[in-house]
């Protein structure tokens, strides 16, 4: 029941960035710490609940309720917040068959749904955009297209399709997107997209938006086609272009409408395409935003010259490259760069790049090395982190640079100024990572490190059980002393927020860190060293022991009791003494174990501590003593050194300050249920005042929490029972008659409850 709580943890207030300084990180701020939106909640106890809310058609799929209908706008978002879970399947995606849905936009991002599923649910809608970026195999672009074109209303009014890594079986014929005369926007980034494809996409009259980047395409003179329609062409990492760079320069040139262009190109492939462009005077006569990051023999003053030729340009990418670093590039009102010569030029590149996991990792580490030395709030550039670390779950080199990001933009007090929802999916990424990579130990050490920091570690919602099991693994380890300390303070903490029957569940990662635990403590008893690494493990199994009896069998059989007597024999320092009889005091509460306890070493230490000057000390000693005498069986042939005891204890407590006074040590009580039956003790006065000193005490600390707690275990009628019963102690009375006055003080706003009416 009891454990030791951190000082000093209390949640943080928010520090917002100043917006003077950091505008996007004010709207992030702003963002993340608004609550969500009532058509968001909503939208996600209906996913939640799908099933009990929707009828079953005889195939399995899922039916909304007749008279149900939904706008358009909320049928989009519902759709993609689906997505988002993970929940569209063909036996949700059914829902959207029928009238019943109004859908415009379809996101349907990674999903995992066949093509009949596809066809069934959506292309019946008058579509005006689609998103399937990287959808399960099972639909491949060939099914996605014939299931567009069965309806004219699409061919004709479909303006962007976005198709970026999907799949294209190997027997497939020319991909047909001709039909598709409404389209504006097209998107194969990632795809077996060939020259002939290409042939036929140019063809479209209303296209304006094209990617073809990391594509079969070997020749782009069928972009002659479009030339005076096309606005936007991203052809990076073109690995199968045939064509001479004259040649590609001279296409280009025609592409006289064009204002985006990204020839950008991975480092390693050192091309100087780029380069080439950048001499050229005639060529992009009304471009704004030209991405070449990555290119070769790129400097400063080719960059320059090209864009004071084009006044009206108001983006370049130039990451991965030589340039970027010139005054101009600072001066230039209007011009955006995504670079790596300051955080404005990598704040620019983790948002252009996020989806490109060659760039992202060039960025992050541009950011890791610009970030040492962070000494302000930047909530903008780690959500940018964490939209990199979400996009790349499976890249090792990403992972491990976002999570050494993450730990700069978030150490000491700067994750004061991030939100806690922010915070929340940082961190959640950086568990994910973990999983995927387990094996991967400077991975893991970054997610320790983040997890030292008290906001994340109190204020923020993760799996506090995974993590917990992550940490008690790294015990194990035997890792130098800084991280050694680190894993064992983490412990300590994580005990505390996990449920009993979370403890119960970890089994091997609680007997070995329990283990584990018991040797640090012998290790600093046996050098005599009174370190802070000491008091962390000693804080540690004092809270994972807090009903637990798994745990506190697991101390007894890893010799923990004598070990811990040869602590007390070694330290006579008063926060060492607590800690260990706060322990002693948690097995005292479990009858199978508390005989192990009524032993001469023990009872002779304890019995001594109980007149310890430091009242948290007596305390402790005095709950260990109060516990063990309630239950006469360990006693049965002691029963003169039982009653000893017990009179020392009654005479010890009427020293005792009053019950609300202050102690170092921060006792709180997970329930007051191993209290219950020494209140009914009331053959034993002493052991019925301690428990109802100690009640006294967090209930003056914690009024709202220990009231609460008092109704719903039905501690209430308990103290009535002593301030009414015959027989009880004066003192005992008083102090119940004392606890049931300031519940009424207090707790008035309980006086609804059933349990309560009594005693208001």
């Amino acid at each position: 029941m009891v454990h030791f709580l951190h000082p000093g943890l209390s949640p943080r207030n928010l520090v917002p960035p100043d917006a003077q300084k950091d505008a996007s990180g004010c709207c992030v701020v702003q963002e993340e710490a608004s609550p969500y939106s009532l058509a968001n909640i909503c939208m996600n106890v209906l996913i939640a609940n799908l099933d009990e809310l929707c009828s079953e058609r005889p195939d399995g799929t899922l039916c909304l309720p007749e008279h149900w209908s939904f706008p358009q706008e909320v049928a989009d978002r519902f759709l993609e917040m689906m997505v988002w879970q993970g929940k569209l399947t063909d036996r949700t995606a059914s829902i959207f068959q029928g009238n019943q849905m109004n859908l415009k936009m379809v996101n349907i991002q990674k999903a995992k749904i066949s093509a009949a599923a596809f066809i069934k649910a959506f292309c019946h809608h008058k579509l005006l955009e689609i998103d399937a970026t990287g959808v399960h195999c099972d639909l491949p672009i060939p099914d996605i297209l014939s299931g567009l074109c069965s309806s004219s209303w699409i061919q004709q009014n479909l303006r962007s399709l976005l198709l970026d890594s999907t799949s294209v079986p190997q027997d497939s014929r020319r991909l047909s997107f001709g039909q598709l005369t409404g389209l504006r926007v097209l998107s194969v980034f990632n795809v077996c997209f060939h020259t002939e494809d290409l042939a036929n996409v140019s063809q479209l009259p209303n296209l304006e938006n094209l990617d073809i980047s990391n594509t079969l395409v070997t020749n782009i003179s069928a972009l002659l086609n479009c030339k005076d329609r096309l606005k936007s062409l991203s052809m990076h990492y073109l690995k199968c272009l045939t064509m001479t760079k004259p040649q590609i320069l001279g296409v280009i040139r025609e592409l006289k409408c064009l204002l985006h262009l990204d020839i950008s190109d991975h480092r390693q492939l050192k091309s100087d395409l780029a380069f080439h462009l950048l001499q050229q005077k005639d060529i992009l006569p009304k471009v704004v935003s030209l991405d070449i990051s990555g290119g070769s023999c790129i400097t400063d003053g080719a960059v320059e010259q090209f864009i004071r030729q084009r006044p009206a340009m108001q983006f370049v990418g130039l990451l991965a490259t030589d340039a970027g670093y010139s005054d101009f590039f600072t001066a230039k009102q209007g011009l955006r760069v995504a670079g790596g010569a300051s955080m404005g030029q990598i704040s620019e590149a983790l948002s252009r790049y996020g989806n490109r996991s060659c760039f992202m990792k060039e960025a992050l580490y541009r950011l890791f090395t610009e970030t040492f030395s962070m000494h302000v709030s930047m909530p903008a550039v780690l959500k940018l982190v964490a939209v990199g670390m979400r996009n790349h779950p499976l890249d090792l080199p990403v992972q491990f640079t976002a999570s050494a990001c993450a730990l700069n933009l978030t150490r000491q007090g700067l994750a004061r100024g991030m939100p806690v929802r922010l915070l929340s999916e940082v961190t959640c990424l950086l568990f994910k990572a973990l999983k995927n990579f387990p094996h991967y130990q400077q991975l893991q050490k970054n997610c320790l490190l983040s997890l030292t920091n008290s906001r994340i570690l109190v204020d923020v919602p993760f799996d506090r059980f995974d993590a917990a099991k992550f940490v008690m693994k790294w015990l194990s380890r035997h890792e130098n002393p800084k991280m050694q300390t680190m894993a064992v303070s983490i412990t300590s903490i994580l005990a505390l927020q996990l449920s009993p029957e979370q403890i119960a569940q970890l089994q091997e990662e609680l007997f070995t860190a329990v283990k584990e635990l018991l040797a640090i403590v012998k290790q600093k008893t046996t050098g005599n060293l009174d370190d802070v690494t000491l008091l962390f493990t000693l804080k540690a199994l004092w809270n994972l022991t807090d009903e637990s009896p798994a745990a506190c069998k697991h101390f007894i059989v890893n010799q923990g009791l004598a070990i811990y007597i040869q602590v007390l024999e070694t330290f006579s320092e008063s926060s060492v003494q607590s800690k260990v009889l706060g322990l002693l005091n948690n097995i005292a509460e479990v009858r199978e174990f508390s005989s192990k306890l009524v032993t001469e070493d023990v009872m002779k230490h304890i019995s001594s501590l109980l007149h310890s000057k430091e009242i948290e000390v007596s305390y402790f000693a005095a709950g260990i003593i109060a516990h063990l005498t309630s239950d006469k069986q360990p006693w049965l042939f002691r029963d003169l050194q039982r009653k000893a005891l017990l009179q020392d204890l009654h005479a010890t407590m009427k020293n005792w300050p009053g019950a609300s006074c202050k102690m170092s040590a921060l006792v709180t009580y997970r329930s007051f249920k191993s209290f219950f039956p020494l209140l009914g003790n009331f053959s034993q006065p002493a052991v019925q005042i301690w428990a109802l000193w100690a009640m006294y005490h967090v209930c003056s600390k914690n009024p709202s929490k220990y009231c609460k707690m008092l109704v719903e275990e039905g501690g209430l009628q308990l103290l009535y029972d002593i301030q009414e019963h015959s027989q009880a102690n004066p003192q005992a009375q008083q102090m119940a008659t004392s606890i049931l006055e300031d519940f009424r003080m207090h707790f008035m706003n309980y006086r609804s409850h059933p349990l309560c009416t009594p005693f208001l």
